[in-house]
């Protein structure tokens, strides 16, 4: 991995060592802020880009997609950087800074008026954005994007280093705080959905912008002033290097017969020091054709001491590094298609809630925007209920501290996903019939009179499937990737919700184009959503999911845990063993 800066307290004359659950306050302060920023401006983002710069709500969904599919991409940026060069605390400084910039650009466009199109007057068109003022608000969001790619895989590594798994009594601390983790970002977006949002609609976008702004900048201070008190790891070099270098040495040597013996594969436990410190990867029998890349020539002898040509000859654990990567691969892919369904609550969801009746009391309407309040509320309960009770119970009969493993947990959180699209369908045709019962069906931008109550199902099971599929993700590539590639590994995350959300823009788009019928009819009409058929968008994307369940189910099933060699900590006398990584 990383090589560990020296913590030991008497040889740096420190009164304890660094890390811990000290630090978690200063972590989760950069997290709480980034997501504060981030979802309390995109999740109403629709709303600003139809009713402040006039955009067409086909326009406006798939630029709200795309700008959530680029922030999703960019943490392969970030990570990279953070594994090879600079180490997770600078990378999360310089993104966060970035953001900044980002962010406070976005505040002053929302401030000043000539940076906007004209407000609409009665019936007349409305005048759209000019390129300038669409630079400005696209120049924003790509600030934004890259300052979110090295926050977002960074933040979460670096608060997992914080604990030491090679110490037994540290060790279960790490998937704790994954759910803690979570709990704290989904508490932090839930702020989000309300306050922000609540501003921006009833009092102004520049306030209602300028809130997060601040707060982003109050949290580079505080996540700066806990320096001293990390567990800070030097970068071992580029991850993506040492990869390729086996795939040439492997091609290489593809002539060659295979060994008869495993352990005749080249070993140096002094090369792979540095990215071995929580344990040495052991061979495994999974595409074996790798192996040749550890195999020994007369070519590859070198001398006692020095280092051989890892062009042409790897270690065994760098072998197996490049094998964990392809073996998270279709694991990887699985979460695509829940971000494709959860993508359509900023979108067709919202513009759902902003045709319905959003009076929760008769002085109180909640904001369209704010309907993921009830996501949030469901995955925050998740959480706690599954941290609190779930595992507990679970602990008694699969014997693991973490209750059941985070593939079963993401196989759960794959049905109830099917589930939420399938409601989301049949709440859909029930606001139709409403909307027709009423004489609404051609009053596009009339409030039909049903409860907006009717979407809460949908909202909920999104965040219960949530809580289960996104931190299992996340458990997923933190323990099964190699140590070295971490933060690169927890950027496969983001990925995922990049092209999930570039996959519903896709989908959107294929189901807008081929559904339009010779009169004007459309699955997805850009003005009238009422004469649209978005139960069947919804269904769709149901049976979709269903053949991605068992996709996933058959993936799950054939995926083979990384075995790690490990040293005892308590007992310097005990040989190594030899532990499954799901079991960390």
């Amino acid at each position: 991995m990383e090589r560990m800066e020296d913590n030991d307290p008497k040889e740096n004359n420190v009164g304890s060592p660094k890390g811990g659950l000290i630090t978690m306050p200063f972590i989760f302060a950069n997290e709480i802020c980034e997501k504060l920023a981030v979802v309390g401006f995109s999740t109403n983002m629709l709303s600003y880009l139809t009713t402040q710069l006039h955009m067409p709500l086909t326009k406006a969904a798939n630029t709200l997609t795309n700008f959530g599919g680029t922030a999703s991409l960019t943490p392969l940026l970030g990570a990279f950087m953070a594994d090879a060069y600079a180490g997770r605390f600078w990378t999360i400084t310089v993104a966060s800074i970035i953001y900044q910039i980002g962010m406070t650009s976005l505040t002053v466009s929302a401030i000043l008026p000539q940076l906007r199109p004209p407000p609409c007057k009665g019936e007349q068109v409305c005048q759209q954005a000019t390129a300038g003022q669409l630079g400005i608000l696209y120049g924003s969001l790509l600030l934004g994007a890259l300052g979110s790619g090295g926050i977002r895989p960074c933040v979460v590594a670096f608060g997992a280093d914080q604990f030491d798994e090679t110490d037994p009594k540290q060790s279960t601390k790490t998937w704790k705080y994954f759910n803690w983790y979570y709990f704290v970002m989904g508490a932090s977006m839930l702020l989000a959905v309300t306050v922000p949002v609540y501003i921006q609609d009833n009092i102004g976008w520049g306030l209602g912008i300028g809130i997060p702004t601040i707060a982003m900048f109050l949290s580079i201070i505080t996540f700066v002033v806990g320096y001293r008190l990390y567990r800070h790891m030097d970068p071992a070099g580029s991850p993506f290097t040492r990869l390729l270098q086996v795939c040439v040495s492997a091609f290489r040597k593809r002539k060659l017969a295979m060994v008869s013996d495993p352990n005749l594969l080249y070993m140096n436990e002094e090369l792979d020091a540095s990215i071995s410190i929580g344990g040495k990867l052991i061979h495994t029998q999974q595409m074996t054709f790798l192996d040749k890349a550890a195999i020994v020539t007369e070519e590859d002898m070198v001398k006692p001491g020095k280092a051989p040509n890892l062009w042409r000859l790897n270690t065994v654990h760098r072998v197996e590094e490049l094998k964990s990567v392809i073996r998270m691969g279709p694991i990887w892919a699985a979460g695509i298609l829940l971000i494709t369904a959860y993508a359509q609550q900023s979108t067709f969801s919202l513009q759902q809630a902003k045709t319905m009746d959003r009076h929760l009391t008769k002085s109180f309407e909640i904001p369209a925007g704010s309907m993921t309040v009830f996501t949030m509320v469901s995955m925050l309960c998740t959480i706690a209920f599954y941290d609190r009770v779930l595992v507990r119970i679970c602990r008694r009969y699969t014997g693991l501290d973490r209750g059941i493993t985070f593939l079963h947990r993401m196989g759960i959180g794959f049905v109830i996903s099917i589930f939420a699209t399938l409601v989301a369908g049949f709440i859909e045709v029930k606001r139709k019939e409403a909307a027709l019962a009423h004489g609404l069906q051609d009053k596009a931008k009339a409030i039909i009179p049903i409860s907006v109550v009717w979407l809460v199902p949908q909202y909920s099971l999104h965040g219960v499937a949530e809580a289960f599929i996104s931190i299992g993700h996340l458990e997923f590539f933190y323990d099964q990737s190699p140590e070295s590639m971490r933060s690169t590994a927890t950027a496969l995350f983001w990925t995922a919700i990049s092209i999930g959300n570039y996959a519903s823009t896709m989908l959107v788009s294929l189901v807008h184009k081929f559904s339009a019928g010779a009169d004007g009819s459309n699955w997805l009409p850009d003005n009238n959503l009422n004469k649209g058929k978005l139960e069947y968008f919804y269904w769709l994307i149901t049976v979709l999911q269903v053949a991605n369940l068992v996709y996933y189910i058959c993936c799950a099933k054939l995926y083979t845990y990384k075995p790690i060699q490990i040293h005892n900590k308590d007992n310097e006398s005990e040989e190594d063993g030899v532990e499954l990584g799901s079991k960390v």
